[in-house]
């Protein structure tokens, strides 16, 4: 099987369901940034973290492939059995937040983003995570979109900001945290 097949040289792509859009539509945004967040997921899970943080990155990365699957999907005309997204998914990210905070300090400050490479990268992962759910949000406005979706992608980037001052914490790093300057 080719990697290419030339169908979008002229600027329109398929959703699964074969319903042709440009490359530009919404959708596609919506499901192209998801695959973004996950190769940033991936940059994390490769730096020098513990191996049950790497393995829920993991799952983290198969659930945004069925993230990335439901977005692709066109809701009128796909057939295609898509995974489902569970309410399970979204507890457990709560869950893994709820036992990284017993350990952290209290948070008194917005933090900014930085203090190390693990660090900087969930805050980009974040950042991302972000801009996947606005998209999602705005595509739910004009087509079908799971609520599961959405929600999920909101406590993820919670979870990405909460693993950020984890992992910063565990390996010594100063939380960068952002003092306003004062009028004087």
């Amino acid at each position: 099987m080719k990697i290419y097949t030339k169908t979008g040289d002229k600027g329109q792509t398929s959703l699964i369901g074969g319903t042709r859009v440009p490359k530009h539509h919404i959708r596609i945004e919506s499901y192209g940034t998801v695959d973004e967040l996950n190769s940033y997921i991936g940059l994390i899970a490769s730096q020098d973290i513990s191996a049950d943080v790497k393995l829920l990155l993991k799952e983290i990365q198969d659930r945004l492939f069925t993230v990335g699957a439901s977005l692709a999907a066109d809701p009128e005309k796909s057939k295609m059995k898509i995974p489902d997204l569970l309410e399970s998914d979204i507890t457990l990210l709560e869950k893994e937040m709820d036992a990284m905070n017993e350990s952290l300090p209290e948070l008194k400050h917005f933090v900014l983003p930085g203090g190390s490479t693990t660090v900087s990268y969930c805050h980009i992962a974040r950042c991302v995570c972000r801009r996947a759910e606005r998209l999602t949000v705005a595509l739910a406005e004009s087509s079908f979109v799971d609520n599961k979706v959405t929600v999920y992608l909101n406590r993820l980037s919670d979870y990405l900001f909460t693993l950020g001052r984890k992992l910063g914490h565990d390996a010594g790093v100063v939380e960068n945290i952002w003092l306003p300057r004062q009028n004087s």
